[in-house]
């Protein structure tokens, strides 16, 4: 069954829209699996990012554990940032072995795209489930804003959060009107019971770093699509198209590089090398009765070679190896009975 991907930076509502996709998947009778950050990292935290060996393995997790639940009975739900596009490229070439289809879920902040994210400087207020935006204090003082709320926090709240720990309760409401500012939208802090919380914690400097190697979706990349953007967490989800993509749509072709060999004897390259060998010197022996234009063909077989000049040994065995090594490439037990005609079939078409 699909792989849904989720990528977008910190913050940005991806583990929320991963569990409001899993609860529909579920009410609908479907069996799913979810792969995330938290379940892989355990004890460790975010820094992870900001480590490329340990990110490394990090990947290499996520990974395995997407194919070790990938299969046709079952939709996999993969939560992390999945910024980098060459590791969605690994997970389509998953899916595409796998023989199931694949969409890519994009969560954006509001204010523009990841191209150009503006999480700079978020930070999560883990205890009150809800995400704020905060400035450093530029004089000693001043307090600092909470981004899209009304409210002025005291500077030792802010304090807290960026040392990791829990907001102070200190917090202070002022008239639009005495701010001198516009007044912004309302904060709506989700209900505890239902939202998702966050196990992990980046640091501004992070955050900074992850937005300039973030690696923006295309859609023009067949490994980016079909691709859904969702901006925001008040936009709804789009559930019929989703649906449409993993259900209905058709499995990426399979790749010769991501389908098994099919099984061959254990004496197939024995005979291969004595087949190719009989063919060549059949052909040494009948090349020296025959004139330009004649047709050669070789007891047991079907297939003929037009003779048009004479041949040495030496390049009959170039072009030998040649089709030993494609056919390695390809070995077939149906193939055996033709090997001396698809041999001489691979010789007329490279001498002419």
């Amino acid at each position: 069954m699909p792989l849904v991907v989720f990528c977008g930076l910190p913050y940005s509502g991806k583990s929320r829209r991963a569990e409001e996709l899993r609860g529909a998947l579920v009410a609908e009778g479907h069996t799913v699996y979810v792969v995330s950050d938290a379940a892989v990292l355990g004890a460790e935290d975010a820094t992870v990012y900001g480590d490329s060996m340990r990110e490394k393995a990090l990947r290499g997790a996520l990974r395995a554990g997407v194919e070790r639940r990938l299969s046709r009975h079952d939709v996999v739900i993969l939560d992390s940032l999945n910024y980098i596009k060459g590791f969605r490229y690994e997970l389509y070439c998953l899916a595409r072995a796998a023989r199931t289809t694949l969409c890519l879920v994009y969560c954006v902040k509001p204010g523009g795209l990841s191209g150009e994210p503006q999480v700079a400087d978020t930070e999560e207020n883990r205890n009150r489930n809800a995400s704020v935006s905060w400035r450093p204090r530029s004089e000693a003082g001043e307090r600092p804003q909470i981004t899209g709320t009304n409210f002025l926090r005291e500077p030792r709240a802010v304090d807290s959060v960026i040392n990791g720990t829990a907001l102070a309760e200190i917090t202070k409401e002022l008239e639009p009107g005495k701010t001198g500012i516009p007044d912004p939208p309302t904060l709506v802090i989700p209900d505890s019971s239902t939202s998702h919380v966050p196990s992990a914690f980046y640091p501004p400097e992070l955050l900074e770093a992850l937005m300039r190697r973030f690696e923006a979706p295309d859609s023009r990349n067949r490994w980016d699509r079909p691709l859904f953007t969702l901006v925001g967490l008040e936009e709804p989800l789009p559930l019929v198209e989703i649906r449409a993509a993993l259900f209905e749509n058709r499995a990426p072709p399979p790749h010769q590089a991501t389908q098994s060999q099919p099984l061959a004897s254990g004496n197939f390259l024995h005979q291969l090398d004595q087949v190719t060998s009989q063919v060549l010197v059949g052909l040494m022996e009948a090349q020296k009765s025959a004139v330009p234009g004649d047709f050669i063909k070789l007891p047991g077989t079907s297939e003929t070679l037009q003779f048009t000049r004479p041949l040495s040994m030496a390049e009959l065995s170039r072009l030998r190896r040649q089709f030993i090594s494609y056919t390695k490439m390809h070995p077939n037990n149906e193939n055996l009975p033709q090997l001396a005609n698809m041999f001489l079939q691979y010789l007329s078409k490279s001498l002419h």
